[in-house]
């Protein structure tokens, strides 16, 4: 089977695979689209913190049974979303019903190889039937699902002035379901560009542009109250040491991006506000089917996140050219 592999940092290439092949206890995918993550840069440019090359990327992925299903409720045939966290069901985290978050956690396209290829061997446990949901968009519930869990996580109530800070997939998908769950969403990025699509295509009309003049644009927005919960999904440790300032008395800082550095903030000032700082890590079933249910009753534009296309087997020259690019996607699906 034809897979594209990241030999080391800055370099994809195309290869040729053995084909798996049924084994009677997991389930064969035929995969059909994969979405480009900020994670799959990032391994790209040898920035990610849990990874040793070479590797087959991909986690946003949707994809066909195949035939030799062990599972009657997975017939060949079924359309599915892949769940890419493979949880060991036995850590302590797993015994708390977090398995998002797993002791032993493999994750495809970063502990182990991933879905940029024709075909995975998966439990049935992290497959989704699609119900409906195109090929394409099955293989963005992953991303949003994160920003799904990131909200159930610091359990944003209804009237919450919300800031995003990082307008990437992330973040977007952070953004869509703060505001689904009540909350008066705001966006900081730095790019304008970025900025300027999120009101005109998908509906964010509330704004701020990162860098200098950030902070006094935030007092100015919410009366000098700050924000009552602050997502941080840029993965860039200046921005989340910055984002701290940003919360309100007695608010929370929630990191969803991560990155391979350390972090400090003042210790006095996180006291004084009594603030809450929460990590999020990847998403569990019930995220899934928010996302999943969110996407079936038309509450989410996926055409407008879907800014770019192409196929798995160009992605050794796409991937350097998206980045170069001074409009990077917002999400970029390549199928197979």
């Amino acid at each position: 089977m034809k897979a594209v592999l990241c030999v080391e940092p800055g370099r994809l290439e195309l290869v040729e695979r053995p084909l798996p092949q049924p084994d009677g206890t997991l389930v064969p995918v035929e995969i059909r689209a994969v979405g480009i993550c900020g994670t799959d840069f990032h391994i790209y440019e040898g920035k990610h913190p849990f990874l040793e090359y070479p590797r087959v990327m991909g986690h946003e992925l949707s994809g066909i049974v195949g035939e030799g299903s062990p599972d009657p409720a997975l017939p060949p045939g079924t359309q599915v979303v892949i769940n890419p966290y493979l949880s060991c069901g036995h850590c302590i985290a797993c015994r708390k019903g977090k398995p998002n978050c797993c002791a032993n956690i493999r994750v495809l396209g970063v502990h182990m190889d991933g879905g940029m290829c024709e075909r995975l061997l998966l439990p049935s446990g992290n497959l989704y039937p699609a119900n409906g949901i195109s090929l394409r968009d099955a293989a963005m519930v992953e991303f949003q699902a994160i920003g799904a869990h990131a909200v159930r996580r610091a359990e944003v109530r209804s009237g919450d002035r919300v800031l995003i800070v990082g307008a990437g997939p992330i973040g977007v998908g952070t953004a869509f379901f703060a505001q689904i769950a009540g909350g008066e969403v705001t966006l900081m990025d730095v790019s304008a560009q970025r900025l300027a699509y999120l009101g005109d295509r998908l509906g964010f009309a509330r704004t701020i542009p990162a860098g200098e003049g950030a902070l006094d644009a935030v007092a100015g927005q919410t009366g000098g109250e700050l924000f009552d919960v602050v997502f941080d999904a840029t993965g860039n440790a200046r921005a989340m040491e910055n984002s701290f300032a940003y919360v309100a008395s007695g608010g929370t800082l929630v990191f969803v991006g991560v990155l391979k550095a350390d972090i400090t903030f003042s210790d006095p000032e996180f006291h004084r506000k009594e603030m809450t700082l929460r990590a999020t890590r990847n998403a569990a079933r019930q995220d899934f089917e928010t996302v999943m249910a969110a996407m079936a009753r038309g509450e989410i534009p996926m055409d407008a996140l879907n800014t770019h296309s192409g196929a798995l087997v160009d992605l050794p020259k796409a991937m350097p050219a998206w980045l170069a690019s001074k409009d990077p996607p917002l999400k970029a699906i390549v199928t197979l």
